[in-house]
């Protein structure tokens, strides 16, 4: 799973952008990820707050990333920081909600299931913002 939480510079509105795939992402499938969200926001320049994932900070990324900087801009978290990363909470949203006490039989249930939490999360207004207060980033 990756996502990106968008939010616009004068608060009056968020949205989540995430995807999912069977195995982890790594360095090569991140740069996949980027891609789409760079179509997700037509270009629009985006500031993306990273943690110190060992695929965020390899030299394939960072090549990658050097390319991108006419729309892309790198803040990094401090190296051991998930109360300061608003994404931390649809994670913690959804497996308190739709993944909470679910014991799925296939990956495919848990997949869908997890799916359904994140439609929830990006169409429930306002709660992409809650996340970003509890990080402490506030408008």
């Amino acid at each position: 799973m990756a996502a990106a939480l968008g939010y616009r510079w004068d608060g009056s509105r968020a949205r989540l952008f995430a995807r999912t795939k069977p195995d982890s992402f790594d360095a090569a499938s991140l740069t996949g990820f980027l891609k789409q969200l760079k179509k997700f926001v037509a270009g629009s320049p985006v500031i993306l707050v990273w943690d110190h994932l060992p695929a965020h900070r390899s030299k394939f990324m960072q090549h990658f990333l050097l390319k991108q900087r006419s729309w892309l801009t790198i803040e990094w978290l401090p190296s051991y920081a998930p109360d300061l990363n608003p994404t931390e909470g649809v994670w913690c949203n959804i497996k308190g909600r739709e993944m909470a006490n679910f014991c799925p039989d296939r990956m495919e249930e848990a997949v869908s299931r997890f799916r359904r939490g994140l439609q929830r999360v990006s169409h429930t207004r306002g709660l992409a913002f809650s996340f970003l207060h509890h990080a402490g980033l506030f408008f």
